[in-house]
């Protein structure tokens, strides 16, 4: 196939015809793809079922977790938390269902009171929160609905853009950056060992600038081949600024998405901060689901052998939206993707001015994408490029349908820009 930038105009008008006819095909077939979140499959919902048979819900140390009682979280929680995490038991606080609600609560308690070492509240100051994009839409949102401008970070293979990052947190407006380190929400880059020492030393203006460090994608390898990442709270720790870290993980897309348990690891400062300014909002999250995943996986021995059930469902329809993407648009010359090892996204880029037509198109025909743009600060893309491609909920049969229909729309959306120029 010819580049399509290459190609005469007639050319193009006769290539974007069968790209149309090609798109009516699709259309009569009635598709109800659904692929706009990150959603694990009704097989892979299926792989935790085993945990709703646990019956054993007082922990070694004799605490009944059906009753009141232990914010912080069951002892066997922490400790297992702990080793997910990389820290010490007494570093770890153990919640609820959600990451996203204990992130909210954290950057909510910046706001309100700022964290030690700081001057107070953040919103006293026209507060700033550093956003990597593309990046994760609902933190952006966190951040915006709480008041903070946001400030878009490209991001690198590496991870954020360090030299624009060290320039921008000089200024004590700037209280925090948002980080999915391992397989980023939507590109699947992970953080390289310079990256991490950077923003673990960098100097910054505000005192209590936090690192909002979401480790969201920590077991979750779709290559047997495995990222590497730096353990942020210590590298903080050694850099003499082990405040600085707030690490976030879940279990949410480990077992049931609407039911597992989130937790965070901090400093021992922090944790206690925290925990006294929650003490007035609740007296315990769930314990009982804490100790029936604790019951259920065991150990990171047990979470690495679950995930790889999970790896052999996934794995093979990353590999099927690959090959597509190669067969279809390589030739074209006309995107590029990325191909992560892990995570639960990758990311599409269109020539610039193509993925909002690319996505409306697809819609047209019974695919749903997530919205282009939503990877940037208040959803706007600059260069209304970039397609966010989650490909684990629906089945292996659906995924190759719509990634052919996928490619179709960005050659339509290509062909239609080229010809208007």
């Amino acid at each position: 196939m010819t580049e399509y930038q290459s190609m005469t105009r007639e050319q193009m008008e006769a290539e974007l015809a069968v790209q149309r006819a090609a798109l009516e095909e699709f259309q009569k077939r009635g598709l109800r793809l659904d692929m706009s979140r990150g959603k694990p499959s009704p097989e892979q919902l299926d792989l935790s079922d085993g945990m709703l048979e646990c019956r054993d819900f007082r922990g070694v140390t004799g605490i009944d977790s059906r009753n009141y009682g232990n914010l912080e979280g069951m002892p066997e929680a922490r400790v297992f938390f702990a080793e997910m995490l990389g820290a010490k038991p007494e570093e770890v606080f153990v919640g609820g269902n959600s990451s996203l609600n204990m992130m909210y609560s954290m950057v909510d308690l910046g706001a309100r009171l700022g964290y030690p070492g700081g001057k107070g509240s953040w919103l006293a100051d026209k507060p700033k929160f550093l956003c990597p994009a593309p990046g994760y839409d609902r933190h952006f949102r966190v951040t915006e609905y709480l008041g903070f401008e946001l400030v878009t970070v490209p991001m690198l293979p590496t991870g954020p853009d360090m030299d624009i990052v060290e320039e921008l947190v000089l200024d004590e407006r700037v209280k925090g950056i948002w980080c999915v380190p391992l397989y980023s929400n939507p590109d699947g880059y992970s953080y390289s060992d310079e990256t991490v020492r950077r923003l673990a030393k960098m100097k910054t203006g505000a005192s209590d600038f936090r690192i909002f460090w979401d480790n969201a994608y920590c077991v979750h390898h779709v290559r047997a081949k495995h990222d590497v990442i730096l353990n942020m709270l210590d590298e903080c720790r050694a850099a003499g600024c082990e405040n600085r870290a707030l690490m976030f993980c879940s279990l949410s897309k480990v077992t049931y998405p609407g039911a597992s348990v989130a937790a965070m690891a901090a400093s021992e400062e922090n944790i206690k901060f925290i925990l006294k300014n929650i003490f007035p909002m609740l007296i315990s999250f769930d314990k009982m689901n804490q100790m029936r995943h604790v019951w259920f996986l065991k150990d990171m021995k047990g979470v690495e052998a679950h995930m790889e059930k999970h790896r052999a469902i996934i794995e093979p329809k990353f590999d099927a939206v690959l090959t597509t993407l190669e067969r279809d648009l390589a030739p074209a010359g006309i995107a590029r993707w990325t191909n992560p090892n892990g995570g639960y996204f990758l990311s599409l880029y269109t020539m610039e001015g193509c993925a909002k037509r690319t996505v409306e198109l697809c819609k047209q025909a019974g695919a749903v994408l997530t919205g282009a743009g939503a990877s940037y600060p208040h959803g706007v893309d600059p260069h209304d490029s970039n397609i966010r491609i989650a490909p684990t909920y629906p089945s292996l049969d659906e995924i190759r349908q719509a990634s052919e229909l996928l490619c179709i729309c960005v050659k339509i959306a290509t062909l239609e820009k080229l010809l208007a120029e």
